[in-house]
C-alpha cells in the first residue's frame, strides 16, 4: 500500500471527506489472520456491489500472515530477499510492500460519487485519518514532501520513519485497497524489500516507539478519527461472510 504524497510536512487535522447525504459506512473487523487472496477476493467483489447500488460503502479491518505485495509500479530489484515470503501482484498504486501479523490493514471501500469525486482530497482525507489516529495513541505524525505514507520521528538524533503506508486503486469511483499501520509487527520482514521504493529511509511501529500497542486500542483509534474525517460508521459484518 504505497503513494507517493506531494504535501509539504504538515498536520492534517481539520480535513473532512464525508458523505452529503450522511449515510453511515460500514466497520468490519476480522479477528486472527485472513489469507490475502481470499480478502482481496471478498474486497473486489464488494466494491463491485458498492458501484452497483447493491452494498453500502465499508472498511474492513484485519490482519494477515507474513508476505509482501507489489503494486503496479513494483521494481523487481526491490526484492531482497526472493523466495522469503509468498509475493502477491497487487492492482493498487505504488511498489513493494510488507503485511503480517501485528500490522492492521484496513481495506477502505468508499463511494467517491457521493463523496464529490476528488481524488486527491481522498488521499489527503486518508493521510489526515492516520495522522489524527496516532495522535489519539499518543504519537506525533506527518507527512514528508516527495515521499511516501505517514511518517514519525524517532531516535538521537532524530531520523524519519514511515509507520504508515497508503495505497488505493479506484474503480467506477469506488476506492479498494486502503492502509496499513504498524502496531506491532515484526519489522525485520521489511529488510526483505525497498517498501515503497524508499531506501533511505526505515520503518517505524507504536512498540518501537513505546506506544501503545494493544490491536483494540488501535482499532478505537482508528474508528474514532475515521469518524471525524469521513463521518459516521455502522457495525458491519466481514465481506468474507456476507
Amino acid at each position: 500500500m504505497c503513494r507517493p504524497t506531494m504535501n509539504a510536512a504538515l498536520a492534517l487535522p481539520d480535513v473532512r471527506f464525508a458523505r452529503a447525504d450522511g449515510i453511515p459506512a460500514g466497520w468490519a473487523v476480522s479477528p486472527g489472520l485472513t489469507a490475502y487472496e481470499a480478502a482481496e477476493q471478498a474486497m473486489e467483489t464488494r466494491a463491485e456491489a458498492i458501484a452497483a447500488g447493491e452494498a453500502g460503502e465499508l472498511v474492513w479491518l484485519l490482519e494477515h500472515p507474513p508476505l509482501y505485495t507489489a503494486g503496479i509500479s513494483a521494481k523487481p530489484a526491490d526484492l531482497l530477499a526472493p523466495g522469503s515470503l509468498p509475493v502477491f501482484q497487487a492492482a493498487r498504486g505504488g511498489q513493494f510492500t510488507y503485511h503480517g501479523p501485528g500490522q492492521r490493514v484496513a481495506y477502505v471501500m468508499l463511494d467517491l460519487r457521493a463523496r464529490g469525486r476528488d481524488v486527491r482530497a481522498f488521499v489527503v482525507a486518508l493521510e489526515a485519518w492516520i495522522i489524527d489516529a496516532l495522535a489519539v495513541l499518543g504519537v506525533a505524525a506527518d507527512v514528508r514532501a516527495g515521499r511516501i505514507g505517514v511518517w514519525v520521528e524517532h531516535g538521537s538524533p532524530p531520523q524519519d520513519a514511515k509507520i504508515a503506508a497508503i495505497g488505493v486503486r479506484l474503480r467506477r469511483w469506488v476506492s479498494l485497497h486502503g492502509i496499513s499501520l504498524n502496531v506491532a509487527p515484526n519489522l525485520a520482514h521489511f529488510t526483505g524489500i525497498v517498501p515503497c521504493g524508499v531506501r533511505e529511509h526505515g520503518v517505524a511501529s507504536l512498540a518501537m516507539l513505546g506506544a501503545e500497542t494493544d490491536m483494540g486500542a488501535a482499532d478505537h483509534a482508528l474508528r474514532a478519527s475515521f469518524v471525524k474525517v469521513f463521518g459516521p460508521v455502522t457495525d458491519a459484518a466481514s465481506p468474507l461472510r456476507s
